[in-house]
This record gives C-alpha cells, structure tokens and sequence, in this order.
C-alpha cells in the first residue's frame, strides 16, 4: 500500500512538473484580461452610484467571481490546445491549496453585502483583507506552478498589510474618505496589478 501510495504521489509531482508549462503559458493572458477587468470595474465603481457598503461589497464579489471564470475558461482552453487533460488529480490539489484563503476571502464579501450598516472602516479595510487573502492563496498555488507566482502572492499580502495599516490609521482619526474611493483602491490593486504582471509575462516569454 505505501509503495502504491508513493508512486501515485510520484506520478503527481511529475505531472505537476509537465503542467507547470501549461500553467506558464495560460497564464499571461488570463493575468492581462484580468486587470483589465479589475481596471474597468474600478473605473466603472467609480463613476456608477456604487456608494453603498452592500453594494459595493456585491459589486466586487461578483468581478471576482466573474474574472475566475474568465480564468478558468482561458486555462481550459490552453488544455484543450495542448491535447491535456484539464481536470486532473495535479488540478484538484491546485483547487484545493487556493480554496481556503479564497473561501475565507469570499466569506468576509458576504458579511458586508448582508448587514448594510456594517462599519465604514470594516468597508475600508475589506480590500486590503482581500488582498492579504488572495495572495496568500496566489502563494500556495506557487507550490505547483512557476515560483514567481509566489513573489507575485506575496507582493498582494505585503500591499494589503500597508493598506491594513493606512486605513486602520485613517479610521482612528476620522479621516476615511469616502466609500466610493474604494473602487480606486480596488482597481488598482487587482487591476493594475495583475495587468502589468500578465505583460512582464509576455515579455519573459518572448524572451
């Protein structure tokens, strides 16, 4: 059973080692159109009536889950070109590192969209919270993709512990501006980010 049980892992690590590519590959577009979409978003928030803590809450939760489809529909299309699976066990361990941080990202989206009073500096320190979240789980995924998707993860956990502590500060004094700068903080953070990341991508690559 343990020598079954290691080889199975075996066949994963190398199937991880050959899917990295893949990972590589896919990845430089869909980080392009994603901050493109989180630069839109943060453009249209902005000057759409999205003032409201629940609204704005709701708003970005459904970019978000709007721009990981768009992921995984760009990754599966790679797949697909490739001839590889895109639904594997190597796959399903990737699910599974990024799931958590995600998970408690996405529940703390639902507390503001279902308590409408809920805080202004609870509002103001959601991006940065989200930020920490999303890049702790870019992080774990680093373990099974190329391992500069790690400093990219740890980039969005270093900014949201800066914002963490601007906000914090700015909520202690009083001096929060208002909610509707927070698309700014948004659009910039996941869009510009991720933009500028997926055309150094391209560039290595070309390279």
């Amino acid at each position: 059973m343990d020598a079954d049980w290691a080889a199975q892992r075996l066949g994963e690590i190398r199937t991880l080692m050959e899917r990295s590519s893949l990972y590589r590959r896919a990845l430089a577009p869909t980080a392009t159109l994603t901050g493109i979409i989180g630069m839109a978003a943060g453009v249209i928030g902005w000057t759409l009536p999205v003032k409201t803590s629940s609204g704005f809450c709701l708003y970005w939760m459904v970019t978000g889950i709007l721009s990981l489809l768009v992921s995984i529909l760009m990754i599966r299309r790679q797949a697909w070109k490739d001839n590889e699976r895109f639904w594997s066990p190597p796959t399903r361990r990737f699910i599974q590192a990024i799931c958590p941080a995600l998970f408690a990202g996405a529940c703390l989206g639902v507390i503001g969209t279902l308590h409408p009073q809920i805080s202004e500096s609870y509002l103001w320190n959601l991006p940065a919270l989200w930020m920490m979240f999303y890049g702790c789980a870019l992080f774990s995924a680093g373990f099974f993709m190329p391992r500069g998707i790690k400093l990219f993860g740890s980039i969005y956990v270093l900014c949201g512990c800066i914002s963490m502590f601007h906000f914090t500060t700015e909520a202690l004094n009083q001096t929060l501006p208002r909610i509707v700068h927070a698309h700014i903080v948004m659009g910039s953070s996941f869009g510009i980010l991720h933009f500028f990341y997926g055309v150094y991508l391209y560039l290595t690559d070309h390279h």
